[in-house]
């Protein structure tokens, strides 16, 4: 870590957030839910605030979290960029480290302004205000928006609402994880007051999958694999696969999610293989008090306690996921 980067208060992001200048807003590779709503709501939240603003991302919003986008930009990527905020103040929010900026961190490290973020384990690489305690990056800026509010400088905007419950809610698996605090339900309840429709946003989350995904998952399922007596489930998807299906990236973002809900499994993880070059990358879950957050950051990953990722480089899938359980002490799985 920089020492030279600040952890600010909450009274100087508020300071920050009121101080109009334009504003590029970051957020990660393969957006979610959280990293897409938040970036959305923000910007909102700063033009209202006389602050132009643009979101900018390595890859584009997937078309399932469109609805949190509308149409205010048809593309996040940097050459969409309008020439009026070239060299405009730069805010990241939900990225926890550099590394998850991709292929825009050579353009943006060492230049980003302030960082909002809730991941324990990341990397700051600006000032920043960092809450892990926080269920998803969306509670955090409702915390902000709501004292601006207050203040009088904001009114009640239900379009920010909407992104931010689904910020929310996306990452707590519709507040079924462990990360749902009773403050995560007392912030969810609050946008559910302002007059949001919180069922049509869950269905658009969850219950709303593109053909091709239902496709990559049916597939995936003759890639199941187990150890450790059935306590370790995984799933792998290369790249031979993505290409004979014809689905994206996208497409595979649920991979996860095969492995985890199966009875007995403590650690799940899914393997996917982007492209034929041996990167391969990993999701992983734990449902037990096992920090999967730290296993990943042996590979320049991380994330939380119960939820992380990393990107392995090696020679074939195989030796992909022999890495990930040869990492895994099943002794320590309860």
């Amino acid at each position: 870590m920089n020492e030279n980067y600040r952890s600010l208060s909450f009274e100087e992001v508020c300071a920050a957030l009121v101080d109009p200048k334009p504003t590029l807003i970051l957020f990660h590779r393969n957006p979610d839910g959280d990293a897409v709503g938040s970036a959305f709501a923000l910007k909102r939240i700063l033009t209202a605030l006389g602050s132009p603003a643009w979101c900018v991302a390595p890859d584009e919003v997937p078309r399932r979290l469109r609805f949190l986008a509308d149409a205010e930009q048809s593309s996040v990527l940097p050459d969409a960029i309008p020439n009026a905020m070239i060299g405009a103040r730069v805010i990241s929010v939900d990225v926890a480290s550099p590394s998850q900026l991709g292929n825009l961190r050579e353009q943006f490290e060492g230049e980003v302004d302030l960082m909002i973020d809730h991941h324990a384990g990341g990397t700051p690489f600006a000032d920043h205000f960092i809450l892990p305690s926080a269920a998803a990056t969306g509670e955090i800026l409702y915390s902000f928006i709501r004292s601006l509010r207050d203040a009088g400088k904001l009114q009640n905007d239900r379009t920010v609402n909407e992104r931010l419950y689904a910020a929310v809610s996306s990452d707590t698996g519709c507040f079924r994880f462990s990360n749902a605090t009773p403050l995560t339900h007392r912030v969810a309840a609050e946008l559910i007051e302002s007059g949001i429709d919180s069922a049509e946003i869950n269905h658009l989350l969850f219950e709303s999958d593109p053909l091709d995904q239902v496709r990559a998952e049916g597939a995936a399922i003759s890639n199941l694999g187990f150890a450790a007596n059935g306590k370790i489930g995984y799933v792998t998807f290369p790249h031979s696969l993505k290409v004979s299906l014809g689905v994206a990236e996208e497409h595979l973002d649920t991979l996860i999610d095969i492995p985890r809900s199966i009875e007995g499994v403590r650690i799940a993880f899914s393997v996917r293989q982007p492209s034929p070059e041996g990167v391969f990358r990993v999701s992983m879950r734990a449902a037990c008090d096992y920090d999967v957050s730290a296993l990943c950051a042996k590979f320049g990953g991380g994330g939380h306690k119960r939820a992380a990722g990393c990107t392995i480089e090696t020679e074939s899938m195989d030796e992909a996921v022999k890495t990930i359980l040869d990492a895994i002490d099943p002794r320590q799985i309860p």
